[in-house]
């Protein structure tokens, strides 16, 4: 246990934010994403929902402000205009962290093949549909 960190942020979790470079992505994926089948690097937290995960990652990394959408969620198949309500709670965490950047929805095979290329995948016990969400890591300025 560390002070200051929120204890969602296990040493997997926090050796794979850290070693993430400018750029890298990691994808915090609800629990029925083929996770294992895809990640280059596989985190669990099963029984956690992704809105607690994205808070405590966020609270550590910096998202890429030299991108349009550093955070990207998957499209609902045959409605890309819909917003899921794990997608809007995505929206209030990343808001209430200082993002002023709009959340950008891919295809959903699109978001496979960009989650397979992250680098890492954090599956966890998000029940509800399409709570998945990419995250480019930014710099932080010294």
């Amino acid at each position: 246990m560390l002070k200051g960190l929120d204890p969602l942020l296990g040493p997997d979790l926090l050796q794979v934010l850290a070693a993430m470079g400018h750029g890298d992505e990691i994808a915090l994926v609800d629990a029925n994403f083929p996770a294992v089948a895809n990640a280059r690097r596989l985190i669990r937290l099963d029984g956690v929902g992704a809105v607690p995960v994205l808070r405590a990652v966020l609270s550590v990394l910096p998202l890429d402000s030299f991108v349009d959408r550093p955070a990207s969620t998957m499209q609902v198949v045959g409605a890309p205009e819909a917003v899921p309500p794990a997608v809007t709670d995505f929206q209030r965490e990343l808001a209430a962290a200082g993002s002023t950047a709009p959340v950008g929805p891919i295809d959903r095979f699109a978001f496979y093949e960009r989650a397979r290329a992250a680098f890492g995948i954090v599956i966890t016990g998000e029940l509800r549909a399409y709570g998945n969400i990419l995250l480019r890591k930014g710099v932080i300025f010294g």
